[in-house]
């Protein structure tokens, strides 16, 4: 009798524990599904590491390299391709990294928190204080950009020019084109 109670407890134990860990696999479903953007994000931003890099070093080169009437027309070719390697990646990597976020990032959540714990991080997700800061995310930004960019314009300019001048040097390239190129980035980050 003894060895039939035993073995119900164990057999009951691992129906509560199956059950639990249903419940549990449900709780990162969902946690997956509301951070699907996210994930999304994460992915779009390692297919536009290797199109920035490319974009940059394209820039650089056209600058010692192409004369400065056919730079537009070659920055134009430059900027169709790399929409076209973003327009085809992009897609691509997004999806493949929303199938792998269950066994990445939901097996992490899995072992690494318990079900309550799950709980509060949805409801912490799903709270609508937490969509409303999530949804400034762009105005802090700003915000803090301005600022900045006004707090420290004085004393990152100098630096700037004096990099400048130093990778001028370097290559061996004159002054002047190095000076146009960094004319653009003074009015973007004025902006």
């Amino acid at each position: 009798m003894k060895k039939f109670a035993v073995l119900a407890l164990v057999l009951l134990s691992g129906l509560v524990q199956a059950q639990s860990s249903q419940a549990k696999k449900d709780l990162v479903a969902r946690v997956l599904t509301l951070q699907q953007s996210a994930i999304e994000q994460t992915a779009q931003a390692l297919v536009e590491r290797p199109a920035l890099q490319m974009m940059q070093q394209a820039g650089l080169a056209m600058q010692s390299r192409i004369a400065p009437e056919k730079r537009d027309a070659v920055a134009k070719l430059v900027q169709d391709d790399l929409k076209k390697y973003l327009d085809e990646a992009s897609p691509l990597v997004r999806q493949q990294a929303v199938k792998l976020a269950p066994s990445t990032i939901g097996a992490l959540l899995e072992e690494k928190f318990t079900e309550d714990e799950l709980k509060q991080l949805i409801a912490i997700i799903e709270s609508p204080v937490n969509r409303k800061y999530l949804q400034m995310g762009g105005e802090f930004q700003k915000a803090l950009g301005e600022k900045l960019v006004a707090q420290t314009q004085s004393v990152i300019e100098p630096k700037v020019k004096a990099l400048e001048q130093a990778i001028v040097k370097h290559l061996g390239l004159p002054p002047a084109p190095m000076a146009k190129a960094s004319e653009p980035a003074k009015k973007a980050s004025a902006k």
